[in-house]
């Protein structure tokens, strides 16, 4: 049996350190129930922790808060990753940010292929925002800039 992955790989270091659409999966802290969650303000802090921002009063801060177990799904290279790891919860809020983001470190312990065999993904996720695009870009680029120094 090989070792486990426990670090990103440089290809995906890269493709992490701009917006990228994700999956994030916690576990309901009422229910005991998978859940999952798009997000895309994520970003590599180093090859061995994600950092992302979510709203203050989202129902994930109490999940991970709960139990830190959380997966992150990101689509590149042709597959799909599976990035586990612990989540930490920052008390306070993103500074520079307009609305309350709360900002959580996750420290990876595993990262592996989840795409079923014999298949590779020919096109990634696209999205758009469906609010004023020059607010979207701001605020954007406020979060980011945030996600970096926190």
């Amino acid at each position: 049996m090989t070792e486990p992955v426990t670090v990103l790989s440089a290809a995906l270091f890269d493709q992490l350190q701009k917006e990228t659409f994700a999956l994030l999966n916690t576990i309901d802290a009422e229910t005991g129930a998978p859940t999952c969650s798009a997000i895309s303000w994520i970003y590599a802090v180093n090859q061995t922790t994600l950092r992302f921002a979510i709203d203050q009063r989202s129902r994930l801060i109490a999940n991970m808060k709960n139990n830190p177990n959380v997966t992150v799904s990101v689509f590149g290279l042709g597959t799909l990753y599976a990035i586990y790891g612990k989540a930490s919860v920052a008390d306070g809020t993103l500074e520079g940010v307009p609305i309350k983001l709360a900002c959580i470190d996750v420290g990876i312990d595993a990262v592996r292929e989840a795409m079923f065999y014999g298949a590779r993904i020919t096109a990634m996720p696209e999205y758009e925002k469906t609010y004023d695009k020059r607010a979207a870009a701001k605020l954007d680029g406020q979060v980011f800039a945030a996600l970096q120094k926190a």
